[in-house]
């Protein structure tokens, strides 16, 4: 069901909810790879956790669900945390796992083998490696994310595997795409990686064939085209959510550094900003469905992909009668209600590209 939000009552951006300490980010001044690099130098230096028991104890605070079950990104399960000897637990003791909602383990949602296995910090950096159904993870393995055309395998969150049909995808490629809600996250766990490992990333592109279709070689853009898009649209069409800032102040409180994409979303653009693909943006604009149009009950409903950072109603004597800085989502739906009868062109903006639509109130 699609859930309607009242926009006179959005006042705020979906920025900033986390936690971040005073000054963390004052050295964070440049644009482009300068701010990469300055944002590299500020999350690089943290505390190496222990892969068991580190993490496992670290997803009791950082992973939890508001009914203090397993916080998994691939499946519905209800997991219990802790060994079953224990705790009567789910957690992975080496066995199980060939049925989904069994075991949950830890995921490398960057897979290990693209940055050479068991090598530390990387193997437990628990921004990017999270608890996740063991069955699933297993069918992942180490896939890229991806777009998926015909599905091969499915999980009961709606994750799956198939063929890519993301734009200039790499020929014949297999890949993991995650359920819709989880998308922004794994975008934001990349950009993290490409900034705390930039010192080492760009010798990782010929350890993994997989990795090699993702990773081009270089330390600055880091990912091949298709890929930066990728990721990027999942990023704007899936924003920071509280359980996102919930998880960063968790993390931060073990591992001592952040995630500067979740704390300061902007800073995609900020960094990658010249060499993203435009058509991205645009793609996403031009699939804008409004309805009803024409509409009988004095309101409308924007569905998108894209996150919208401002919206524009004008009437026909050209004068902006509704305008909505950093508008909200709710499912991927903006609604505009308590409007008069007439003929409006609507304005839609997101990261400095427009479109418009022609809406009749009657």
């Amino acid at each position: 069901m699609k859930l309607k939000l009242l926009f006179f009552a959005l006042l705020i951006s979906f920025y900033s909810f986390a936690q971040i300490p005073t000054g963390y980010y004052n050295s964070a001044t440049g644009t482009g790879y300068t701010l990469k690099t300055q944002l590299y130098n500020i999350i690089a230096p943290h505390t190496e956790l222990s892969y068991t028991p580190g993490l496992w104890d670290l997803y009791y605070t950082s992973d939890v669900r508001a009914d203090g079950k397993v916080w998994d990104i691939y499946s519905n399960c209800n997991f219990i945390f802790g060994t079953f000897a224990a705790t009567g637990g789910n957690q992975d003791n080496g066995t199980g796992g060939t049925v989904e909602c069994d075991k949950y383990n830890r995921e490398h949602t960057f897979p290990r083998s693209w940055f050479g296995g068991t090598v530390y910090p990387m193997y437990t950096d628990a921004f990017h490696v999270m608890p996740t159904d063991k069955k699933d993870n297993s069918m992942r393995g180490n896939m890229p994310y991806g777009k998926v055309g015909t599905s091969t395998f499915t999980t009961s969150n709606g994750s799956k595997i198939g063929n890519c049909v993301a734009p200039n995808t790499p020929a014949s490629l297999t890949v993991f795409e995650p359920a819709d809600q989880y998308k922004g996250d794994i975008a934001r766990n990349y950009f993290y990686m490409a900034t705390c490992y930039q010192n080492l990333i760009g010798s990782w592109q010929n350890l993994d064939p997989n990795g090699a279709k993702v990773l081009d070689g270089s330390n600055d853009k880091v990912y091949q085209q298709w890929y930066l898009d990728l990721m990027y649209s999942w990023h704007i069409a899936d924003p920071v959510s509280t359980k996102e800032t919930d998880r960063i102040n968790a993390v931060y409180a073990v591992q001592g550094n952040r995630n500067p994409y979740i704390d300061h979303p902007e800073w995609v653009v900020a960094v990658w900003g010249t060499v993203l693909s435009n058509k991205n943006i645009e793609g996403l604009l031009a699939n804008i469905s409004v309805y009803p149009n024409p509409s009988k009950s004095n309101k409308i409903s924007i569905e998108t992909e894209s996150e919208l950072d401002e919206i524009q109603l004008v009437n026909i004597n050209g004068q902006i009668v509704q305008k909505i800085v950093h508008p909200k989502a709710n499912q991927k739906v903006y609604t505009l209600d308590n409007l008069k009868q007439g003929v409006y062109i609507l304005k839609l903006n997101s990261y400095n590209k427009s479109t418009t639509k022609k809406i009749i109130i009657n």
